[in-house]
């Protein structure tokens, strides 16, 4: 069977339940039809959706049956091969992390001010010159 070349856009445009295609190692499968039989659970394949699932897939660990289901699915290589592609799991970490460092700072805006309001409020109340 040749495989087809699988674009960015035709990586994203199918991330729904109904039509579903996951990029592991530079390849495209269409998972639709396992979807419900991840032994996982749906929702975290479809945490991958438009994206670069390796990291995910390797993290877990899959077995060899699992690996061995994989070739059924292939669709096509991907068209960016040397583009990386954030995985769902690195794009929740960076939000993740972006949240984190947008709170620090207002964090490190208010507190200081905070702290100086407050002293001259207390030396305003005490008398203290």
């Amino acid at each position: 069977m040749a495989t087809k070349t699988i674009t960015i856009d035709e990586l994203r445009a199918h991330k729904t339940k109904e039509s579903f295609y996951i990029l592991i190692h530079g390849k495209v499968y269409d998972v639709t039809k396992f979807i419900d039989e991840h032994p996982g659970g749906d929702e975290v394949i479809l945490a991958e959706g438009g994206q670069d699932a390796t990291e995910a897939f390797e993290d877990v660990g899959h077995s060899e049956e699992a690996r061995a289901l994989l070739p059924d699915m292939l669709i096509g290589d991907f068209e960016g091969g040397g583009l990386k592609l954030q995985s769902g799991a690195a794009a929740a970490q960076a939000s993740r992390v972006s949240g984190a460092v947008e709170q620090g700072s207002n964090l490190m805006y208010f507190v200081p001010l905070g702290l100086l309001g407050a002293y001259f409020g207390w030396r305003y109340y005490t008398g203290a010159a």
